[in-house]
């Protein structure tokens, strides 16, 4: 019969090789060290678990298939596995701000709790030490499970960092129209003050011309009321050498 310690390489691995093909393209790298990682970990919890297990039942008489004793076993477990777990996971999602750090948490809880009632369900052709290819149903069974859960959890963060990036393009995409309209208004505003400075300029240099013409034209006539004012001051007083003549070709 398929044992317990196979049922849960059948199903974390499957779990976790599908997860891995699903996060690969949001993740980039990090993804290909997603199946590694858990791997490891699992090989860590499981190293950090057995010898406690055992101990509670050889020295402290645990039954691991009797209550209190199969859930006080199946607690220890679940809190080791639960830890090392999370953290390669948390480790990996860590590196990039897409994906919320807690799907660790959540997905070591989820992928628990279907194995926890895939072997609750499947008890019965499940042994504490036996024959790990003679049960392939159940064997089957798991690696079903582990793909289904690893498919559904995956897609779930697949989901959600398309989401992530989707509205990362969306204020990418805000923030460059708000850059253009605003480097348009300073454009607009830029020419605006050039044509409002060129139209002062020229009515100021329209100005000037016209005060140099008032001017000119003011001493004009003042030379004029000048010479006329001297003229009728000869005609009056007499002047036998004042060239009258000369005076108005002047």
């Amino acid at each position: 019969m398929l044992d317990y310690l196979t049922a849960g390489i059948a199903f974390w691995m499957t779990l976790f090789g599908v997860q891995e093909s699903l996060l690969e393209f949001r993740l980039g790298y990090l993804g290909r060290y997603w199946f590694i990682a858990i791997s490891a970990s699992l090989l860590l919890s499981f190293l950090l678990s057995a010898p406690i297990t055992i101990t509670l039942i050889i020295r402290f008489t645990v039954d691991p298939f009797t209550f209190p004793g199969n859930v006080i076993l199946c607690a220890i477990a679940a809190v080791i596995f639960g830890v090392i777990l999370s953290l390669a996971q948390w480790l990996i999602l860590r590196q990039t701000e897409m994906t919320p750090r807690v799907f660790a948490l959540i997905n070591t809880v989820i992928g628990t709790f279907v194995y926890f009632l895939l072997v609750w369900f499947n008890e019965d052709t499940l042994e504490w030490s036996g024959n790990p290819f003679g049960g392939w149903k159940t064997g089957l069974v798991f690696l079903a499970g582990g793909a289904i859960t690893g498919g559904v959890t995956g897609k779930a963060l697949d989901f959600y960092c398309e989401q992530v990036e989707r509205r990362l393009i969306q204020l990418e995409r805000e923030r460059e129209e708000k850059e253009t309209k605003e480097r348009e208004r300073l454009e607009r505003e830029r020419l605006q003050k050039e044509k409002l400075e060129r139209e002062i300029l020229e009515r100021e240099i329209l100005e000037r011309e016209i005060l140099e013409r008032e001017i000119l034209e003011r001493k004009r006539m003042d030379r004029e009321i000048a010479l006329e004012e001297e003229r009728k001051w000869y005609e009056e007083h007499g002047d036998d050498d004042f060239d009258y003549e000369d005076e108005d070709q002047e």
